[in-house]
């Protein structure tokens, strides 16, 4: 039979001899197999890790690894992009690939409302969208023995832990794990990427990692923690088996394809820094903050780079900024500050503050020194300060971001505030600049470094307005608590302030 296309076999059917139509019954029964490009996308099929990062530069061949993957390696597959409308490109993409063998291909199915292909042999891939922190429960007890993520920068890191702990077999033997493809981080969304991949991709990493080499770890009181081998180990009596993660880098270079479309001239014409990211997947490059950015990111980085940690601050604790749960995902958190200093956040799923009295028993727990408390009492905040005013007395300040004092003005005296929300994080980004020598000290957290580098700013006629807390969640996924906290911490209440607010928080 030869090289001959399928419309040629379709006509000469009537015209087959036994032996050909025997030759045509195995061809249909063998299933067209995707194959890996040779270089990085092989080593990236052929890799153990559990937890592999693949990709770094445009054009590597990133979604065609995911594809092939769940179609071929596993049995129950789910691939991911961060919102809904990004999934028809990557829909498009299987159809090309998972089709090819043509018209065998019937014996397959896509759902569309489902966005399921069933294959003939058994195995399913599934594709789904996380646009949102509260949208990782529509996966909840759904077991898959693979999870791909395209663009892991765009997801949270919430998302990506709690999705993939459903990460287990539902046949025995079948090999489970987790591959994430991207490029590096262009907003500060996705720079836990460079946290959780750090021993390849962070070059001030002090244990770096060559790339495909296996590292392993486990979490230990809610931290990564690097262990040397897979080996189980007991941790507070439960044993642990720690999981291995790695990184493949892939360039455009590595796409045969890709380079006789000539692909490289238009990575070639970006401008720095999206240039180098893009055509060699270089992490280092710098990232482009938002024009309208409150606090410039790199402000926030030298004050995490100066923080020690103090397992007793020098001077007393000043401040406890309290941000309160609203209800789903949404944290209670707790900002010690020590002057300059901010202590590591203490944070409470919702679930353990649901009303007033349990956040004020953990606000009477942490606090010491006479700490001024700070509560935001927009919504659930209320009832915390409530329930604050009588042990605490003059101690405890009621923040109303919503409200307005129309004489404060920024730093250089010519702009007002659309409201004291926009006045604190004002306050904060001023006292973060590198010449104003105060010198603050936050915890070295990723998630705090996201939620103070998230909101932006445009000036109103009323003043500086900061976005609102809704229109962040929606960027981010979840809400900024850890950010909000500190902001609280950070705000400065002096005495004349004291009864504007307070009068604010009665009405």
């Amino acid at each position: 039979m030869g090289s001959q296309t399928t419309s040629e076999l379709l006509a000469s059917l009537p015209y087959l001899t036994e032996s050909d139509r025997e030759e045509l019954d195995c061809l249909l029964q063998a299933p067209w197999r995707w194959s890996p490009l040779p270089g990085p996308q092989t080593q990236a099929l052929e890799s153990q890790a559990d937890i592999l990062l693949y990709g770094g530069a445009a054009g590597g061949g990133k979604s065609e690894l995911l594809l092939g993957l769940a179609r071929y390696q596993h049995h129950r597959s789910i691939i991911f992009r961060r919102v809904s409308t990004s999934l028809p490109a990557l829909i498009d993409r299987s159809r090309a690939i998972y089709n090819a063998v043509g018209f065998a291909a019937s014996r397959d199915s896509f759902n569309e409302g489902k966005l399921r292909w069933k294959f003939a042999d058994g195995r399913q891939v599934r594709f789904g969208a996380i646009q949102f922190d509260s949208n990782v429960t529509d996966y909840q007890g759904q077991p898959h023995d693979f999870y791909g993520f395209d663009e892991i920068p765009e997801f949270t890191e919430r998302q990506f832990r709690f999705v993939t702990g459903w990460n287990r077999p539902l046949i025995k033997g079948q090999r489970c794990r987790v591959v994430c493809t991207g490029n590096p981080p262009t907003t500060a969304d996705g720079e836990w990427v460079m946290e959780y991949w750090g021993p390849w991709i962070n070059e001030r990493h002090p244990h770096p990692a060559k790339p495909g080499e296996l590292r392993w770890y486990t979490t230990i009181g809610g931290k990564d923690v690097e262990m040397p081998n897979g080996d189980p180990v007991r941790i507070d009596g439960e044993v642990v088996t720690p999981r291995s993660r790695t990184f493949i880098p892939a360039r455009v270079q590595d796409n045969p394809y890709l380079i006789e479309a000539g692909y490289v001239a238009t990575l070639q014409a970006l401008p720095e820094p999206l240039r180098s990211k893009m055509l060699y997947g270089d992490f280092r490059a710098g990232r482009e903050d938002d024009a309208y950015q409150i606090i410039p990111s790199q402000w926030v980085r030298q004050a995490q780079e100066r923080w020690v940690k103090r397992e007793k601050p020098s001077t007393p604790m000043t401040a406890l900024g309290v941000d309160v749960a609203r209800g789903g995902a949404a944290k209670t958190v707790l900002s010690p500050a020590f002057d300059n200093y901010f202590a590591e956040q203490i944070t409470h799923p919702g679930s353990a503050t649901p009303d007033g009295p349990a956040v004020a028993t953990l606000v009477i727990q942490t606090r010491t020194d006479d700490a001024l408390v700070k509560v935001d009492v927009i919504g659930v905040g209320t009832s915390v300060y409530d329930h604050l005013r009588t042990p605490l007395k003059s101690r405890v300040v009621p923040l109303n971001g919503g409200a307005r004092d129309g004489t404060k003005r920024d730093k250089s005296g010519q702009l007002a505030f659309a409201n004291l929300r926009a006045m604190w994080w004002w306050r904060l980004r001023e006292a973060l600049d590198p010449t104003s020598g105060q010198d603050l000290c936050l915890p070295p957290d990723p998630e705090l470094r996201v939620d103070l580098c998230a909101p932006t700013w445009h000036l109103t006629a009323r003043g500086i307005q900061v976005e609102s807390k809704d229109e962040i969640i929606a960027r981010l996924g979840r809400s900024p608590d850890k950010g909000d906290s500190l902001v609280y911490a950070h705000a400065s209440v002096k005495s004349g302030d004291l009864e504007f607010l307070r009068t604010m928080a009665s009405r």
